[in-house]
């Protein structure tokens, strides 16, 4: 008997219980495939921009209800420390993957939600149907979305090019305990990288830092280079002196791809972090998953609802991503190019510490505005 379903979305972070859940509430039949378990934390800047708030809010999470953090002030520093201050122009929330994935991950069960921890091994299409393939399970559907994150051993089934290119980059996260506002949300450069601080609702201050492979092979460890690399930084000097770390030692991951991918590969809908990763320098990688996820399910039900095309529903899809998210990876391309040149950056804080109304419309430029319906 084939064991068949209308929705199977592969991968569980934000971007695949956000659309798991919108979906549900809209009396879809869901079927999320996470091969992680819950709760689990990840690498990640753990800020949330507002623009997409009012929409979580609609599919009933809350975060500062549960403890997130309000983030109102960004504060910006050069390779030297020497910073700057700005009101942000719409805020955020901090809060921890591992309290806000299991948040959301309890709601979708709450609605009906099937989640199969599994790994998938391989997705095809034929006949008009979906056979997505695990280790001891095959299920079928009439649609998939992807939703598994930034790099995986399914990319290489589907032949996706970007999979075939080496990156340089590397991001490493730690939790500390130590003194720093709850409303603000930092930037700090340092040679061949930059790193994002903010509190999130254990109190803990999230730590996550992007650097290069050519920076950071010069040095034996990530605490040598901690020590020598980004403690050249005053500003980041100054915190680490005082904080205290609170895992037994930092998550890493290395690979990370800021190439081109596609939205739709063999007619999955690619969403979050598997159809593009924006800059982390924007602090809008999250905001940017849940977003993603809000389109593809729209486009969606829209399709369902006017019992359009397939075709239809991918022109849809990718005409929609692409007007959302393609300029502002594009702007944030620019500003990392730019953190990458030591006299770019001194001049650029200068004129930004003249000018925080400019530092405001470069942060807007990679931001979105408060999330509404479309259709």
């Amino acid at each position: 008997m084939i064991s068949k379903r209308d929705i199977i979305i592969v991968g569980g972070g934000l971007a695949g219980l956000t659309a798991a859940i919108h979906l549900q509430q809209k009396r879809c039949s869901v079927t999320l495939i996470e091969r992680q378990n819950y709760p689990k934390h990840k690498v990640c800047g753990e800020y949330v921009s507002n623009e997409v708030l009012p929409y979580i809010r609609e599919l009933g999470i809350y975060p500062l209800k549960n403890g997130a953090k309000d983030i109102r002030e960004f504060q910006f520093s050069g390779l030297s420390g020497k910073a700057l201050s700005i009101q942000l122009p719409l805020g955020g929330f901090g809060m921890s993957r591992y309290a806000l994935d299991h948040l959301m991950l309890q709601r979708a069960i709450a609605l009906g939600v099937e989640v199969v921890q599994k790994t998938v091994e391989k997705i095809g299409f034929q006949d008009k149907q979906f056979k997505v393939e695990m280790r001891d399970t095959t299920l079928y559907a009439d649609y998939v979305l992807g939703a598994y994150g930034k790099r995986s051993g399914l990319d290489v089934t589907l032949s996706r090019k970007f999979i075939k290119e080496r990156t340089p980059w590397m991001g490493v996260k730690m939790h500390y305990e130590a003194a720093f506002p709850d409303d603000v949300v930092a930037l700090h450069n340092f040679e061949g990288g930059y790193c994002g601080l903010s509190k999130v609702e254990t109190e803990a201050v999230n730590v996550c830092y992007l650097t290069n492979n050519k920076t950071f092979k010069k040095f034996k460890d990530l605490a040598e280079f901690q020590k020598e690399i980004l403690e050249q930084n005053a500003q980041l000097k100054s915190f680490f002196s005082n904080a205290k770390p609170i895992f037994n030692k930092p998550i890493a991951i290395s690979q990370i791809s800021f190439e081109n991918k596609s939205t739709i590969e063999d007619h999955i809908l690619m969403i979050g972090d598997s159809a593009g990763l924006i800059h982390p320098l924007c602090g809008n990688g999250m905001a940017m998953a849940i977003h993603s996820a809000k389109i593809a399910s729209e486009c969606l039900l829209y399709h369902f609802e006017n019992q359009t095309s397939r075709q239809q529903l991918e022109i849809n899809y990718t005409k929609r991503w692409k007007k959302a998210f393609t300029q502002r990876m594009r702007n944030g391309a620019l500003i990392q190019r730019g953190l990458y040149s030591k006299t770019l950056t001194r001049v650029g804080v200068q004129l930004l510490q003249k000018s925080p109304l400019l530092l405001k419309k470069i942060i807007s430029s990679t931001h979105g505005k408060p999330l509404s319906d479309e259709f």
